[in-house]
């Protein structure tokens, strides 16, 4: 919103424009538009201007946590594929007979 338009909303309205901080609404957002934000607040951070380098600074650790938090639930929730997978190889390899040797290799 430009200045112009924000002292037209303010002067119609009697009330200035609202400010809406993000770190309030990121345990809200869904897993891609947590993602997004946290992307654009690394570039913003680089590549903003003052005011942007400032809200991403302050926006990034709110992010990068909630992003943490939820690939640890992810992690904890998964059932353990791989370990059972291996497991049922051990069990195979066990029971399969040892391979006999051949006969002229006895003579």
């Amino acid at each position: 919103m430009n200045k112009d338009a924000a002292k037209t909303a303010r002067n119609d309205t009697g009330a200035a424009p609202v400010i809406v901080d993000l770190r309030d609404r990121v345990s809200s957002m869904s897993d891609d538009q947590l993602a997004s934000l946290n992307a654009n607040a690394q570039r913003l951070k680089d590549a903003g201007s003052t005011v942007q380098r400032n809200a991403a600074s302050t926006l990034l650790p709110a992010s990068a946590a909630e992003l943490a938090e939820r690939r640890a639930k992810k992690v904890a929730s998964a059932p353990a594929k791989k370990a059972a997978a291996a497991k049922k190889k051990k069990v195979a390899a066990a029971a399969e007979p040892a391979p006999e040797p051949d006969e002229e290799e006895e003579s």
